[in-house]
């Protein structure tokens, strides 16, 4: 019988999240530098950013696999990152630094900033989480915190 809790595990996982470009070490650069990622993999046509070894997300977070494509990005992302900083303002102040630039989509008034980044590929600079909105256990930036760490 198909059950639909959540009570069991698939047998299935995201592996890596692919975003197709015509310079894949030039804006893995960019990622690495913005999410402080190492970079495991490297070909002309393709590059492999990885959370930190031994971080809270390794082996947790999707690899990004940077994939070279002849053509340039047109239209704005069906799927886009949401990144969630301990310091909102000044996230926005490093990135911007790094080479990417605020954009409007037409968000109107939001909490997030919306943001491209050297490809022109859309994310969002969330606002840091309240207090209230962390779990019990977790650091500011929503990471289990390990038995016996401080955040």
């Amino acid at each position: 019988a198909h059950s639909s809790g959540h009570d069991h595990f698939m047998g299935i996982r995201i592996q890596c999240l692919c975003i197709d470009t015509a310079d894949p070490a030039g804006i893995a650069s960019f990622w690495e530098s913005a999410l402080g990622w190492r970079r495991t993999f490297e070909e002309e046509d393709q590059v492999c950013l990885e959370p930190p070894e031994d971080s809270p997300e390794d082996g947790i977070a999707p690899d990004l696999v940077f994939l070279k494509v002849p053509e340039g990005k047109t239209v704005k992302n069906r799927l886009h990152l949401d990144l969630r900083p301990a310091d909102q303002s000044a996230e926005i102040a490093r990135l911007e630094a790094l080479g990417a630039r605020q954009v409007s989509i037409g968000q109107g008034e939001v909490s997030w900033v919306v943001m491209a980044d050297p490809d022109g590929n859309e994310f969002d600079v969330l606002q840091p989480l309240t207090p209230d909105e962390l779990p019990p256990g977790h650091d500011a930036l929503g990471r289990r915190i390990a038995a016996g760490a401080r955040a």
